[in-house]
């Protein structure tokens, strides 16, 4: 099961994962292009290991600066069930 985690200004969506029995966590970035196809990545946690298309260089210096920096929430919330927003209560 994916997890919503945050929707950026350009409509990016990050969503995440359970943690997995082997201690990974699947942290899944996607943004709508101007010809209504998508780019796409997905970064593993904790070994920080990419899968990208479609992305920028540029691009993916502000997202991989991102998904570091919210390591720890993605990994507290992969194992709490997501996070719960105020809607959910």
């Amino acid at each position: 099961m994916m997890y919503p985690f945050m929707t950026l200004n350009d409509d990016t969506e990050i969503t995440h994962s359970e943690m997995y029995p082997d201690g990974t966590v699947k942290v899944y970035i996607e943004t709508p292009t101007d010809d209504g196809k998508f780019h796409d990545a997905t970064c593993w946690l904790p070994m920080f290991r990419w899968e990208v298309h479609g992305y920028s260089w540029l691009e993916m210096q502000y997202l991989s600066q991102l998904v570091r920096r919210n390591e720890p929430l993605f990994i507290k919330y992969s194992m709490e069930g997501g996070v719960v927003s105020a809607d959910d209560s």
